[in-house]
């Protein structure tokens, strides 16, 4: 098999999923690429979690009231997910559709939204804005709950259009007005919740949408140019077909799924990055009805996501599950999950409670000297570990380094260990300069010779010096 193949399969299973052990890529590599795409595409055609077992290991799993709690979870469903672009897609609309902990009744709220977005998220996108206007966590952080037609509150208004959908801008053009906050506003007046009843004596009840005919606004409203007695459904129908939403849409997929963009508030006056990229997932837009897998489909085909190996800077999710589904650690339910679901919280991203509605900022935002510090001793701690299943296989495939053919050969080079851990640890590329240091740093203890005392403590100090370099902070 070609080693291009593997590297391609690397690249494409770090941004569609979270990475995988070199044996998994082997396997998707001799599938095919296209083939891999559409498997990725399709979730449904591989089981889900069962939780069942994990209930009994962890009992404060069943109502999941505490973020601890659905933090742990999450990480544990990212790791062992047979599903892994579901779980990407759900982890890209979170840090869109930003909903937090520190203004929700309980933590299982933005869990159940969570459920949402890998239910919806690869499908229809104004399927999606709908599920999510009518989402109890969303309807409660947003205030929509407190909106009425004789006295609107214009937060949920204001973020589906602003950071939701549209966009402040597009080409150094506002797309929307502050009259088309109110409208939209008033659109969505009797969209509320049902209150949660209280969980003793018999469990938690949540809170469920309810719309309320009564407390609607059902006058005229006149809404991105368009009047009519606009609902919020109809309001949804509006935002959709707008090119703002094609090009919010877009933009969106091509920061994070291709190449780190500007940060979204820039987005009114600077260009994309790759203009004919970003018309290209546009188009696909309106040719598919909306379908944001169509886009993806579109995306992972092509020239411009495969031309753009490492020119994303990982989010901390990304940089703690990548780095154990290498390592193949947390495959059952285990004692230390929680603890290491904190790790994600440490290095800036503290999942299910985002700073602000406006979400994270992403690319080398997500890096300062802390979270380096953070990222390269979690990577080292867990690469180092001899006894994970997943470095013990990268160990026995270095120690074939060799040719397999010619039983002559015993000792294995610097320079092969290096190449060949850069290799099973995803493809990942050193500066010149960065690769013959570790070539010089490996070499300095002699011959490296399978079996030898030493053979495997070395190769992990290889994947730990690997690991703490600035490269391997990319995806």
């Amino acid at each position: 098999m070609a080693r291009n193949d593997v590297a391609l399969m690397a690249h494409l299973m770090r941004r569609a999923g979270f990475g995988a052990a070199y044996g998994e890529l082997e396997r998707r590599a001799a599938a095919g690429y296209e083939a891999t795409v559409e498997d990725l595409l399709h979730p449904e055609r591989h089981p889900t979690l069962e939780t069942d077992i994990l209930e009994r290991r962890f009992t404060d799993w069943k109502e999941m009231n505490a973020l601890e709690v659905n933090q742990a979870y999450w990480t544990y469903r990212m790791i062992n997910t047979q599903r892994p672009l579901e779980e990407k897609i759900a982890l890209f609309w979170h840090g869109i559709f930003c909903t937090g902990n520190s203004k929700c009744e309980h933590g299982r709220q933005i869990q159940l939204q969570i459920d949402l977005f890998r239910e919806k998220g690869l499908g229809s996108f104004r399927d999606l804005l709908l599920g999510l206007s009518a989402d109890p966590a969303m309807v409660f952080y947003l205030d929509n709950c407190m909106s009425h037609r004789d006295a609107i509150n214009e937060n949920w208004g204001r973020e589906l259009l602003e950071l939701f959908s549209m966009g402040v801008g597009m080409d150094g053009e506002a797309n929307y007005s502050e009259d088309d906050v109110k409208e939209c506003a008033r659109a969505f007046t009797g969209w509320t919740i049902t209150n949660a009843i209280p969980r003793y004596p018999y469990g938690r009840y949540e809170a469920g949408f309810v719309y309320n005919q009564a407390d609607h606004d059902d006058a005229d409203k006149t809404f991105l140019g368009e009047t009519g007695r606009w609902n919020g459904e109809d309001v949804i129908d509006l935002i959709v077909k707008q090119p703002a939403t094609a090009r919010f849409v877009s933009r969106h997929l091509y920061n994070f799924f291709v190449a780190d963009e500007p940060q979204v508030p820039a987005w009114q006056n600077t260009p994309p990055r790759d203009l004919a990229a970003i018309q290209a997932l546009e188009a696909e837009y309106y040719r598919s009805g909306y379908d944001i897998g169509a886009m993806l489909r579109l995306l992972f085909n092509a020239d411009f996501f495969k031309d753009a190996r490492f020119a994303k800077v990982k989010s901390p999710a990304e940089a703690v599950i990548g780095t154990m589904r290498v390592v193949r650690d947390f495959t059952t339910p285990k004692p230390g999950l929680h603890n290491l679901a904190m790790n994600i919280r440490y290095m800036g991203q503290d999942l299910m409670n985002p700073p602000t509605v406006e979400g994270w900022h992403t690319g080398g935002e997500w890096i300062d000297s802390g979270t380096l510090v953070e990222r390269i001793n979690f990577a080292a701690d867990q690469v180092g570990n001899l006894e994970l299943p997943g470095v013990r296989d990268i160990v026995e495939r270095v120690s074939t380094a060799s040719d397999a053919n010619d039983s002559s050969v015993s000792a294995v080079s610097a320079s092969e260990v290096v190449d060949r851990c850069l290799d099973l640890l995803g493809g990942y590329e050193l500066a010149e300069i960065t690769r013959e240091q570790l070539v010089e740093h490996v070499s300095r203890g002699g011959e490296l010779t399978p079996g030898a005392a030493d053979f495997s403590q070395r190769v992990g100090q290889t994947l730990q010096l690997i690991v703490s370099t600035q490269e391997y902070q990319f995806a």
